[in-house]
């Protein structure tokens, strides 16, 4: 009898302690359950998508929507949609001409939010020693540019154009830029922030162009993800743009704590970093809107790189994405 009595206080008590594991699993907060994982591709160290993507990872804002973020940054734009079209990367940020041209050659990927206007911070620079000092003196020179297709290349292209000038294009990837000028080997660079910033307040480089203000406003940094990713994983793609909103309005709202975090992540002294907030991030969208004229406007651009047969505008971006930024 009184082993039969223990036998069935056994079985009970077993049976309790599954069910006080059962209830603990099913009230265990949401990040103790596996995250999901977001592949995110940026085009060079120093530029702002870095910085964004960056701040949002360190303020654990992809946390907070549940998922994970890995960040891989490339040497540029061209290099960065080609890891996208490998199926290494789920979102990217890059051009509306990579879009078009892609579509039309059998890499279906479209915008999912802006990111930028303009090419804020970005400058036509020489040496601060050089003799050139207009932008005709670039006649028949050669220019330094990260790679073919890339937002620098359409840049140099459009002061050609605009300008009235010819010179040579020379590729040199994002961190050959400014070393290349330095030395010599290219008479000018077009550069982006925060190095442009850099180059000005060490008296190493001077602007012949502003192209923040010089060229007409457009959507010139998108979010881009391929057809495949938008149709399979729309609620992935919803809570990271939640996040890389999320992170820009904090480095609009926090002055002191987003200096700190761009001089860190760009390894540049605080004034530097001041002025990549206040010459560039300032501009950032905070919503990730995208019109048909804004994308109209950059696909012309495009062109301007040779970019040819490229998709119709309306076939680059989707609007049924709409960033809630998440707040720390």
């Amino acid at each position: 009898m009184f082993e039969r009595a223990g036998r069935i206080a056994a079985k009970l008590t077993g049976f309790l302690a599954t069910a006080a594991v059962l209830s603990l699993c099913m009230t265990l907060p949401p990040v103790a359950q596996a995250q999901e994982t977001v592949r995110i591709g940026l085009p060079t160290k120093t530029y702002y998508p870095t910085i964004i993507a960056e701040t949002a990872l360190r303020q654990g804002l992809f946390a907070k929507e549940g998922i994970k973020a890995e960040l891989t940054i490339y040497r540029s734009g061209a290099e960065t949609f080609e890891a996208m079209a490998a199926g290494a990367a789920d979102i990217h940020l890059n051009s509306a001409g990579l879009i078009a041209a892609g579509r039309t050659k059998g890499v279906a990927s479209k915008a999912v939010a802006g990111a930028a206007l303009g090419y804020y911070g970005w400058y036509l620079m020489v040496p601060a020693n050089s003799k050139i000092t207009k932008i005709s003196d670039l006649e028949g020179k050669k220019v330094g540019i990260t790679s073919a297709g890339s937002a620098s290349d359409t840049l140099a292209r459009w002061t050609m154009q605009d300008r009235k000038v010819k010179f040579t294009t020379v590729p040199l990837g994002g961190g050959g830029l400014v070393p290349n000028l330095i030395s010599g080997n290219v008479d000018a660079i077009v550069l982006y922030s925060p190095l442009s910033f850099q180059m000005m307040q060490n008296n190493q480089g001077k602007s012949l162009i502003d192209f923040g203000k010089e060229v007409p406003p457009h959507l010139s940094g998108l979010w881009i993800a391929t057809d495949k990713y938008i149709k399979e994983k729309p609620e992935l793609i919803q809570k990271t743009l939640n996040a890389l909103f999320g992170a820009v309005i904090f480095l609009h709202k926090n002055r002191a704590e987003a200096v700190k975090l761009i001089a860190e992540i760009d390894e540049i002294p605080p004034k530097v970093a001041e002025a990549e907030l206040d010459g560039n991030l300032a501009h950032m969208s905070e919503t990730g809107e995208m019109n048909k004229e804004w994308m109209e406007r950059a696909l012309k651009l495009a062109e301007l790189v040779g970019m040819k047969n490229l998709a119709p505008v309306g076939d680059t971006y989707v609007t049924t994405f709409k960033a809630v930024p998440t707040t720390k």
